[in-house]
């Protein structure tokens, strides 16, 4: 039977999967070493443990052996670009949250047009358009006319906007997007409920299925991710896993994509629980297990973390990297082209990213350690050929 994953999810054993993790032994990780893969959810919840912590060098080692293999030595830079921070959640962690003190901005269509073209003159072909969840700001129309203006200047749009019916999504296919991004946050229902008090995104199992239902309206990627920093990192980890794993058998035809985001500082003050915080070498085993299990998948590491560690770890598993990056909508304006440095503060940002390097600065980075900068990797006239043959 061909389910969705809300339909699987409270099925599956996540729990006992956590106890796998917390009793498994350094011979039990040697073992899933040693074979070069991990085979199912039960092999990647012992390379989770603290045992396979003590193996890291050897996991990660293996990880970046995958990564080569499937991917080569090349790194997809992309922009957000964001439309509006306008919103009617309250997300207890986000800036957007609808409660938060902060100047609401939604950009004109033109002015989309023109954030663009200096993210092009940047180098970027590839955009992710982000917008808060608020229905008369971002309505109809409005997504699909920002898509074709930047579709002008960029060969790649993805959006990350508020999960919609089949139907919602279709207009925006056409209008020439070629991938939905939607973030789960957290897959620990009591506290989803808990961080969504009001607001449309409290539905906890409509925006687990938003990708999927991207994927029908005719998305050729899709991407998830969890909001590490909310619940137990190990916890999310294998839900973050098996919703990866679904999605690969059930949407087949698209290239899946999965974030790692970790909490930053944002408007409203909100503080995370210490024994909730995935540290440094916690991502490292978890994209290392990631990848040995999901070969495929597209791996993405946002300006959220900081330089040094960005250029420690991308070369372990990390395919898709952001750069440069704004989080306040109309930001990019404000840069100073020749350093990409914003001229002013951004009190209207979703959070503070980590990583302040320009786009050039990052490439450089890339190339002197061997690796191959991509702009572009995909041009929406071969799409537009198959549709016409």
């Amino acid at each position: 039977m061909n389910l969705r994953f809300s339909e699987v999810f409270s099925g599956l054993p996540i729990n006992a999967l956590e106890q796998v993790s917390s009793g498994a032994s350094t011979d039990m990780v040697d073992r899933i070493l040693d074979k070069g893969r991990i085979r199912n959810l039960e092999e990647f919840a012992i390379m989770l443990s603290p045992a396979a912590s003590g193996r890291l060098e050897d996991l990660s080692r293996l990880s970046q052996q995958v990564t080569r293999q499937h991917f080569g030595r090349v790194v997809r830079l992309f922009a957000p670009l964001y439309l509006s921070n306008e919103c009617v959640n309250i997300c207890k962690y986000c800036g957007f949250s609808r409660n938060n003190p902060i100047p609401r901005i939604t950009l004109p269509v033109e002015k989309v047009g023109n954030e663009t073209l200096l993210l092009a003159k940047q180098g970027f072909r590839s955009l992710l358009l982000v917008a808060g969840e608020h229905p008369r700001f971002v309505s109809e129309g409005y997504v699909q006319e920002c898509i074709r203006q930047c579709l002008k200047h960029m060969p790649s749009i993805l959006v990350e906007i508020a999960p919609m019916e089949i139907d919602g999504y279709r207009p925006i296919v056409e209008a020439g997007s070629e991938g939905v991004v939607v973030y789960q946050e957290t897959y620990d229902r009591d506290t989803y409920r808990e961080m969504h008090p009001h607001g449309p995104k409290k539905n906890f199992d409509w925006r687990l299925d938003s990708v999927e239902r991207g994927y029908e309206a005719g998305f050729r990627r899709l991407g998830i991710g969890a909001l590490f920093g909310l619940h137990d990192w190990r916890h999310e980890a294998l839900a973050l896993a098996a919703h990866a794993q679904h999605l690969s058998q059930r949407c087949c035809n698209a290239q899946l994509s999965i974030s790692f985001p970790r909490m930053r500082p944002a408007a409203g003050e909100f503080e995370p629980k210490i024994r909730h915080l995935l540290g440094d070498r916690d991502l490292v085993q978890l994209v290392s297990a990631l990848r040995i299990f999901l070969p495929h998948a597209a791996f993405v590491l946002s300006t959220r973390e900081t330089p040094q560690f960005r250029d420690g770890i991308f070369p372990l598993g990390i395919t898709n990297m952001s750069a440069g990056s704004s989080t306040e909508p109309g930001a990019y304006s404000d840069y100073e082209a020749s350093t990409w440095k914003p001229r002013r503060t951004q009190p209207g940002e979703q959070f503070h990213i980590a990583d302040e390097r320009s786009p050039a600065e990052i490439a450089q980075v890339l190339r002197r350690d061997g690796y191959e900068p991509v702009w572009k990797d995909f041009d929406a006239t071969l799409v537009t050929a198959e549709k016409t043959a």
